[in-house]
């Protein structure tokens, strides 16, 4: 009797598996006037002085046969201007609380040296600075994000940067950016005051912290530029509500810009697993990890709402990304690391969450742009390739600046182990056209997934989309094949008298356009 109790139970939850997977997800979108903005900068990326990211990435020097504009690659500036990336964050990072700004402005050959004690112990020569940096920002057409030194810093000298980069009238910085060559102030908008200062900043309490913010942001002013400057507060690591907390509280909201969020999806700090060469229960661990953006955004999101209901203060999600161990005979301080389709599926399902909580998510910043972590692009001396990443920030772009559509939906699971993930990530956004973009992550790393979308009432007809996937979770674009993961048109869908009838592959993101 037990035995045949077993099989009828084995035989129907197959049976609800095999359901499970052919029923149809329907994704409900909605036309609401009071739905946010979504921000640009969500689309951030993020430039440290670590490994190949800005020597040997970004700059070459002027000297350099690889094709470049004052030592800055033109290949990397052709491809980051295609991506659309509206802000670029630096100088880090842990780097940026042990830079002094002043060591790296006037010619090159006499500026300092710096070793750079969190990332290799290398040394830098400093031929990298602020007018380098805010040069290339300017050919990149993004807003620089300058983040200052409170660690090893003083309140003067991060004024004193302000001053530098935003003052047209006579003063002593002015003067000094006048002998440096540069006439015109840059502007400079977006400032950090400090960079986890919960640890590499300076291992502060939150309390603490608050106290010097309020200090070091009385001395920060703008009077010239419209809308002056938003000061940014260094924020919690990950699941730390108690510094949000803190720091809501005790930091008047005129003093605040911004507010940070650092979390890197990690299957586990002391054993990261390697890159590419994963197992799909890694993977999974690895999504598990990413897909928690959901429960901190909403979390921290909800503390910011006690103190800051008009939702004044932005939250900057500006550290995120995929973090594994570095490719195997690379320096272990310079966190390279290939990027494959889990990291495509990764960026597409926490730009999708970014997107939902546009009202309170205002910033957001990769990590990195170039040859760090989650990167956007590799290089190899002059070779320089575009990562999955890559495809799935420039196929999101559309979202950029364009009004939210709320979408409701349940989602299917993703079950490995007995543990399970929602299977189908969705956003979707109106731009100032009338044209209708949806996108779709289908997290499942074996399963297709059945979407029914009803479009009857978005006033568009005409559907069309792109998908980025490969034939193996594992696949990566190489230096060899360097187009082996590229955006491609996408055919598995229909338009049902208003109801879009999709297929989704499994470990795929797709964005579809109606007009």
């Amino acid at each position: 009797m037990k035995k045949a109790f077993l099989i009828l139970f084995v035989f129907t939850f197959c049976n609800q598996i095999t359901f499970a997977q052919k029923e149809t997800t329907i994704v409900t979108l909605k036309n609401d006037d009071k739905a946010p903005t979504i921000n640009k900068n969500i689309y951030g990326h993020f430039a440290e002085h670590l490994g190949r990211c800005i020597y040997g990435g970004f700059f070459v020097g002027d000297t350099s046969k690889i094709p470049n504009t004052k030592g800055v690659r033109n290949d990397i500036i052709a491809a980051l201007k295609e991506l659309k990336i509206p802000n670029l964050r630096w100088p880090g990072g842990c780097f940026a609380d042990t830079y002094h700004w002043k060591d790296g402005i006037g010619p090159q050959e006499q500026r300092p040296t710096i070793v750079n004690k969190w990332w290799g112990g290398t040394t830098e020569d400093n031929s990298f600075g602020t007018h380098d940096f805010l040069n290339m920002c300017e050919l990149l057409e993004t807003e620089p994000y300058l983040s200052g030194n409170v660690g090893s810093g003083t309140v003067q000298e991060l004024a004193d940067w302000v001053q530098y980069t935003n003052f047209s009238g006579k003063s002593p910085m002015s003067d000094l950016r006048k002998k440096n060559g540069r006439a015109e102030p840059w502007k400079v908008k977006f400032w950090g005051i400090g960079n986890e200062a919960w640890g590499c900043g300076g291992n502060m309490t939150a309390e603490y912290y608050a106290g010097e913010y309020r200090k070091f942001a009385t001395f920060m002013s703008d009077w010239e530029n419209t809308g002056g400057i938003t000061r940014i507060a260094s924020g919690s690591n990950s699941g730390d509500y108690n510094w949000t907390e803190v720091l809501m509280k005790n930091i008047p909201l005129n003093m605040l810009g911004g507010i940070g969020v650092h979390h890197y999806a990690v299957i586990n700090w002391n054993k990261k697993g390697d890159g590419v060469d994963f197992t799909e229960e890694q993977y999974f661990k690895t999504m598990q990890s990413a897909l928690k953006m959901e429960e901190l955004v909403t979390k921290h999101g909800a503390i910011m709402d006690k103190y800051d209901p008009e939702k004044k203060v932005a939250m900057l999600v500006d550290e995120w990304g995929g973090w594994y161990e570095v490719e195997k005979g690379t320096n272990p301080g310079f966190l390279y690391q290939q990027n494959t389709m889990r990291d495509a599926v990764l960026a597409g399902a926490t730009l999708n969450i970014f997107n939902n909580h546009a009202d309170r998510v205002r910033m957001a910043n990769l990590a990195q742009c170039v040859n760090v972590l989650q990167a956007v692009i590799l290089t190899d001396k002059a070779k320089m390739i575009t990562t999955p990443t890559y495809h799935v920030m420039k196929i999101y772009a559309v979202h950029q600046d364009a009004k939210l559509l709320p979408v409701s939906f349940q989602s299917p699971l993703y079950t490995v182990n007995g543990e399970t993930l929602p299977a189908v990530s969705a956003s979707a956004s109106k731009d100032k056209n009338g044209a209708i973009h949806i996108s779709l992550v289908n997290v499942d790393a074996k399963n297709k997934n059945k979407i029914e979308i009803d479009v009857k009432d978005l006033g568009v007809k005409n559907f069309t989309g792109t998908i980025i996937t490969s034939a193996k979770l594992q696949d990566y674009n190489s230096f060899d094949t360097p187009n082996k993961i590229v955006p491609t048109a996408f055919k598995g869908f229909e338009n049902k008298k208003g109801k879009l009838e999709i297929t989704i592959p499994p470990f795929s993101v797709v964005v579809l356009e109606g007009k």
